[in-house]
């Protein structure tokens, strides 16, 4: 896979699953459901105040008696709940951020009663088209998991091959990440590098190709790796990035965005259905490509 386009042509026109927008009443969020729609990507349940929805579906031109969007009427303190419980009850499959926070929208996944838990790690996944590379590249956690512990790393791993595997990735490639590529005992990334690539060596980590610690360089440099003298079936060749903490992840995400004008899809993974978390600055473009990877990656949660 070479472009995120390809996501969208992977998504079954003929079973349309379902996807819960949590606080629909927002008019980027609005116009990422009108191209969804318009691209036959799936249906909606459009949970939030009914006439404010139907305000701004007017504004951005959404007609909201298509057979492909239902409207939930919700007060603004119920919109997450109504939203979440939808997927629960298996009415949707996918769960999305609409005009709410972030808190308020993982509180409810988390909730005991109607909530999404799987007693895993929930992890941001984000996918990257960039510009001169050969291939889609993966990178995780740049938004939830703050310093991630080595069991937590790990579920970071098959949080993330999970969902590339949903795209028919079936054994990813997965560098973990540091400053160095050697082992150094009072550099703990280095450390968990070293101990992840032989937890999936023992088969703790399956379904994928797991080495580090790797430098940035040679995990994505063929050339680099090769000066290194680095022999790996990863190095130069990885899918998937896991950063040491979620500074060196967020960095590498804003790096990726704002100086190699990367495109991007992004959802929350480990939970029981994929979570839609896209900012108001993100275009209507990255939008519809977070809502096809987390469409694809439903049936692997």
């Amino acid at each position: 896979m070479r472009t995120l386009e390809t996501l969208l042509k992977q998504l079954d026109n003929n079973a349309l699953k379902t996807v819960a927008v949590a606080q629909a009443a927002d008019r980027e969020v609005l116009k990422a459901v009108n191209k969804a729609i318009e691209n036959n990507l799936c249906r909606f349940l459009l949970v939030g105040e009914q006439k404010e929805v139907e305000r701004l579906a007017g504004e951005v031109g959404l007609t909201l008696n298509h057979p492909s969007i239902e409207v939930l009427d919700s007060n603004q303190k119920e919109v997450a709940a109504v939203a979440v419980n939808a997927v629960k009850t298996g009415r949707a499959q996918v769960v999305m951020k609409g005009n709410i926070s972030t808190k308020e929208i993982l509180k409810a996944v988390l909730h005991k009663e109607y909530g999404l838990r799987t007693g895993n790690v929930l992890s941001h996944v984000a996918l990257f088209e960039i510009p001169n590379q050969d291939r889609l590249i993966f990178l995780t956690d740049s938004a939830m998991n703050i310093a991630p512990s080595l069991e937590e790393k790990a579920q970071i791993i098959e949080n993330t091959v999970s969902v590339a595997r949903s795209l028919g990735i079936e054994q990813p490639k997965v560098a973990v990440l540091a400053a160095v590529e050697v082992v150094n005992p009072s550099m703990t990334a280095t450390m968990d590098g070293a101990l992840l690539t032989q937890m999936a060596k023992r088969g703790q980590l399956k379904n994928c190709q797991v080495d580090g610690p790797l430098a940035f360089d040679n995990a994505v440099s063929i050339k680099a790796a090769e000066q290194k003298g680095i022999i790996s079936p990863v190095a130069g060749k990885a899918d998937v990035l896991v950063a040491p903490a979620i500074e060196t992840a967020n960095a590498l995400y804003k790096s990726f965005m704002y100086f190699a004008n990367a495109k991007v899809a992004g959802i929350i993974s480990g939970a029981a259905a994929p979570i839609v978390l896209t900012s108001r600055a993100d275009s209507a473009e990255s939008k519809i490509y977070s809502l096809a990877l987390a469409l694809l990656s439903s049936d692997k949660h």
